[in-house]
């Protein structure tokens, strides 16, 4: 039998679109402060959103004979009829937000409206009006959200941890106050402040507040226009990319969106800059005419779509490429520790350092801050062996770290395979004979091959030789990346990482692998960690060995390299020690094999 459900029913199915976690509670209750005109809003959050939320913002308010209607389906100030959707200039029109929230979780809103004298505290419990009384309170609104889903507990038991529920909430904050740096943000999560930005309409400032001053400094400005359209914000150097598209940001009209013409348009413009499956930083604001998008796709307005996709598209290609076209993309090395420190005196007199610098300052006023090693030299010709180089870490811009890796002494070992090198061909490939046969080794992938042994008898022992830093170096993580790690610490100690927390999201590395210290330091953690984040559902250890097999490939020397021969002898000698060494973790050959039976056949002696 066919009948209508009921209002009750309806409100859980709704919420069940809208709201799905915390963090899509706050989405609907920020954009609701934004569009009132709110020019300073207090995030507040305790268990990652779950048992409280707290919502606070200086806009218009709400009228008192309005709050009941404003918890009813569809009650919206913000469109009247359906012409209206064609020119939504607000980020929140379909009325579901309040009703969806109140559906399912314990609701207490304080309002004053701007023209009203005493204010209202009004309650509602599960879509239940609990009781209005007046109060006295600022211009505004609060809203307090207590035991989300509580009257769902289905629904809650999918929820994830409390610390990855309030990394959400604090990933939405970081967007919005990129798309609104004219706004004051606050962000607390169990009575630590997260997040507080000056509302000083600066994009670059907040992009410090969120990224840190590693990134602010490799961002460049972007500016484009096209017909009705403005294309403004900031875009990373190719050097600041990372392994995933977590540092990629765009808005559509103040809107954080998905689309994939606008993803699709900045990866090819970065095309030509960066390696295979790194992806660039960007924090783009794009304005249009309300009239060429619909915003009406999805409860969550995370999807849009554009009636002018291909002039999209060629607004954002055409502005990225044009701007990394011109301008100088030489990666910049940190001048000598004495002239960074007279340059950090002059500044500090000059005029005083913001606050948020002064971690950073302290950091450069005793070490040197090695952002690269520059690549080794390689020789033009190689009339007799070099003396090896001596290890030594207070040295570390005198010594070609790759052949210290790689010859540095090790007690010897029985049973060393007995072979000849014959020589190398396209500075590449070595020609050894080993036993009766002829090998050609690819010095790349034999070298990956014994740097991804070396790291798994690291974990398998449980004590990674570590290397430690001239100059410890800062990373600024974002909360999904301090949950990672905070998760792999173990893993990351085994393969031979020291580090400490040095401040809420930022960590000091101390160590790194010692077999990987000619590879920046700072490029192969982040790196190992965009990994981890991106491993879905496996396990532990299915992560650590495919980012064990990724460090080595990095690490590894390039063909068309040079080595010498004292080089190419340790290397292919630690390569036939072990087990299984003809092929890499990777699964291509380190080397392919021709016998002597076959030589004598190419050459007629045996039939």
């Amino acid at each position: 039998m066919i009948q209508v459900l009921d209002q009750k029913t309806i409100n859980q199915i709704a919420a069940g679109e809208v709201i799905e976690r915390p963090s899509a509670v706050v989405k609907e209750l920020l954009e609701n402060s934004l569009d009132a005109g709110a020019t300073a809003v207090t995030v507040e959050i305790k268990e990652g959103g779950i048992s409280f939320i707290r919502i606070t913002d200086n806009g218009t308010g709400i009228a008192r004979e309005e709050i009941p209607t404003a918890f009813l389906r569809h009650a919206t100030s913000k469109i009247k009829t359906m012409e209206d959707l064609l020119t939504i200039h607000s980020l929140g029109f379909r009325g579901e937000a309040l009703s969806s929230i109140a559906a399912v979780a314990q609701v207490e809103l304080i309002t004053r409206h701007r023209e009203e004298i005493t204010g209202s505290r009004y309650e509602i419990e599960g879509g239940r009006e609990k009781g209005m009384e007046e109060v006295g309170c600022p211009a505004g609104t609060t809203f307090i959200v207590k035991n989300l889903f509580y009257n769902t507990p289905a629904r809650r038991k999918f929820l994830k941890t409390k610390t990855t529920e309030g990394n959400y909430i604090q990933e939405l904050l970081l967007r919005y106050s990129l798309s609104h740096p004219d706004i004051r943000f606050h962000f607390i999560a169990d009575g630590k402040s997260k997040l507080q930005t000056s509302g000083d309409g600066q994009m670059k400032t907040n992009i410090f507040y969120n990224y840190g001053a590693d990134v602010t400094k490799r961002v460049i400005p972007v500016r484009g226009a096209a017909g009705d359209m403005e294309l403004s914000g900031f875009i990373g150097k190719p050097e600041l990319s990372r392994g995933n598209r977590t540092f990629m940001n765009y808005f559509v009209n103040g809107r954080y969106i998905k689309s994939p013409v606008i993803t699709s348009a900045i990866e090819h413009a970065y095309k030509n800059f960066l390696m295979g499956r790194r992806y660039p930083f960007t924090a783009l604001l794009l304005t249009v005419d309300s009239q060429y998008i619909d915003v009406n796709v999805h409860p969550a307005k995370m999807e849009i779509r554009f009636t002018n996709q291909e002039e999209v598209y060629n607004l954002f290609y055409h502005t990225i490429l044009d701007t990394l076209q011109n301008i100088t993309l030489i990666p910049e090395v940190s001048p000598e520790p004495e002239k960074k420190q007279k340059q950090t005196a002059a500044f500090s007199i000059g005029r005083k350092m913001p606050e948020p610098f002064e971690k950073e300052r302290q950091l450069q006023e005793h070490a040197n801050w090695q952002e690269s090693i520059p690549a080794p030299v390689m020789p033009s010709e190689q009339k007799k062996e070099p003396p090896l180089p001596e290890a030594s870490a207070s040295q570390p811009s005198k010594i070609d770290f790759s052949q210290m890796n790689l010859l540095k002494e090790e007690a010897e070992k029985e049973n060393t395979p007995a072979f000849r090198i014959i020589g190398q061909v396209f500075d590449t490939y070595w020609l050894i004979e080993y036993e009766s046969e002829l090998l050609i080794i690819d010095q790349h992938a034999a070298h990956e091959k014994v740097l991804y042994e070396k790291l798994m008898a690291n974990l398998r022992e449980k004590e990674g030789l570590s290397q430690n830093l001239l100059a410890p170096i800062v990373v600024t993580l974002s909360g999904r990346e301090i949950e990672t790690l905070s998760k792999m610490v173990d893993a990351f100690t085994r393969i031979g990482f020291r580090f400490e927390p040095f401040g809420d999201k930022d960590y000091l590395i101390n160590g790194i692998p010692a077999d990987f210290i000619h590879v920046d330091p700072k490029k192969l953690f982040l790196e190992i960690l965009d990994g981890l984040m991106e491993g879905g559902r496996q396990n532990e250890p299915e992560l650590v060995l495919e980012r064990c097999a990724s460090m080595a490939c990095k690490a590894a020397v390039k063909g068309n390299y040079r080595l010498s021969y004292a080089e190419a002898q340790k290397l292919i000698e630690q390569m036939l020690q072990m087990e299984q060494p003809y092929h890499c973790p990777h699964g291509r050959p380190t080397a392919i094999a021709m016998s002597r039976q076959e030589f004598d056949k190419k050459f007629k002696r045996i039939l």
